[in-house]
């Protein structure tokens, strides 16, 4: 088998050809390995392969020629040494946290998370004997106050689920250094496009391959991405005997997804630059929060961590839930959906769905309000998707 070789190729380039794997048959496209298990030569050869001693895959629970490709990709894109993908991107949440500490430790965690993973940092961990602290992300006085001696994680995601706010990634991994903490960073909304957390300072990247990834609704995936040593020593053995593995095939579709992933970000960030500059002087919204205006409250840190705006777009529109839900159902080329990243515009009211499970004044507190909705921008003609919510704002009031 035959390996492409990466030449200084910029992001566009490596998502084509990265990490590449050829057969004997020379195919074009990656191979699809749809298998379970794999034969070995000898049974001398079986237990040199589970000892280590020579290389080959054993398992697809443990490893995968088409997972391999995937992960090998999202490495040179990310500038990470190692990864592992996993069959979702709550899977590859859970995994980077919790083999991460153990009973006694402590976690501090930024407020402003997507349900889920608000779920796993103040309901499961703490069933396992693991304190955690919630902050407001933004204010770096609250992360230090919040650490203690048995602080070994930090957790944000920037920009944030649905809101949009943007945390300074490189003063909270000095934090985390200072403290001898580890920080994990959920970048699905930037994009590997445009924030690198890892030259940030941050430790450990997850992603939802699920989103922009994929890109087109197909599949779910995961993957988390740090430094080999991290993941041998923490991640390998938890992921190894948990199983949350990705499938051969939903790898290789994610592999043909990262192909037009900086096409797709590309025009769907600009898109969305323009209905987010439309919307903040609609009279039916009452505000927008786009990262890649200048009135963002975190535009200084965006311009300084981030290399572009955003796919997403969250306003409030005026009215409240009832006037949110007239809007919503109006649209005709947006459709409703919690999905985000898609090729096909979808919209979500975010305190119904997403983050219902969150306390009242724990989504005001966010910002997440009655009217409040958050927008993934797709691929469609921009002046469409302004007609298409123009009208339908229209029809709401």
């Amino acid at each position: 088998m035959t390996t492409e070789t990466k030449r200084n190729w910029k992001p566009a380039t490596a998502l084509v050809h990265g990490g590449t794997t050829r057969s004997a048959f020379g195919e074009t496209s990656e191979a699809l390995y749809l298998t379970q298990g794999f034969v070995y030569d000898s049974a001398e050869a079986a237990e040199a392969r589970f000892k280590g001693e020579e290389p080959g895959f054993i398992y697809s629970r443990y490893a995968n020629p088409t997972v391999d490709m995937f992960e090998k990709r999202m490495c040179e894109l990310e500038g990470a040494e190692d990864a592992r993908a996993t069959a979702s991107g709550m899977a590859a949440v859970s995994a980077a946290l919790l083999c991460s500490v153990k009973a006694g430790d402590h976690v501090v965690a930024a407020r402003a998370l997507f349900g889920s993973c608000r779920w796993v940092v103040e309901k499961l961990m703490p069933q396992y004997g693991v304190e955690t602290t919630l902050v407001d992300g933004r204010n770096l006085a609250e992360w230090e106050q919040a650490i203690r001696p048995n602080t070994k994680l930090f957790f944000l995601e920037s920009p944030t689920n649905p809101t949009l706010e943007v945390v300074d990634i490189a003063a909270v991994a000095k934090l985390a250094n200072q403290a001898g903490a580890r920080l994990v960073v959920d970048n699905v909304f930037a994009t590997p496009l445009q924030q690198k957390p890892l030259e940030l300072g941050a430790h450990v990247v997850v992603y939802s391959a699920t989103k922009h990834i994929d890109g087109q609704g197909r599949c779910l995936g995961g993957i988390i991405l740090s430094d080999k040593k991290w993941i041998d020593e923490n991640l390998h053995d938890y992921f190894r005997h948990t199983g949350p593995s990705l499938s051969p095939f939903n790898a290789w579709t994610l592999l043909k997804g990262l192909e037009t992933l900086p096409l797709r970000v590309k025009q769907q960030t600009e898109t969305a630059a323009r209905i987010a500059g439309h919307l903040a002087c609609h009279p039916a919204i009452e505000r927008v929060i786009y990262p890649g205006r200048n009135d963002h409250p975190q535009a200084d840190i965006i311009a300084r961590q981030m290399t572009g705006g955003s796919t997403l777009v969250c306003f409030d529109v005026k009215g409240g839930k009832q006037q949110a839900f007239s809007f919503l159902n109006a649209l005709d080329i947006v459709k409703i959906s919690n999905n985000l990243g898609d090729a096909k515009s979808l919209v979500t009211h975010p305190a119904t769905t997403t983050h219902k499970n969150l306390a009242e004044d724990a989504r005001l507190d966010l910002g997440i309000l009655g009217g409040t909705v958050r927008l993934s921008v797709g691929l469609e003609d921009a002046d469409d998707l302004i007609e298409d919510i123009d009208r339908a704002l229209g029809k709401a009031a």
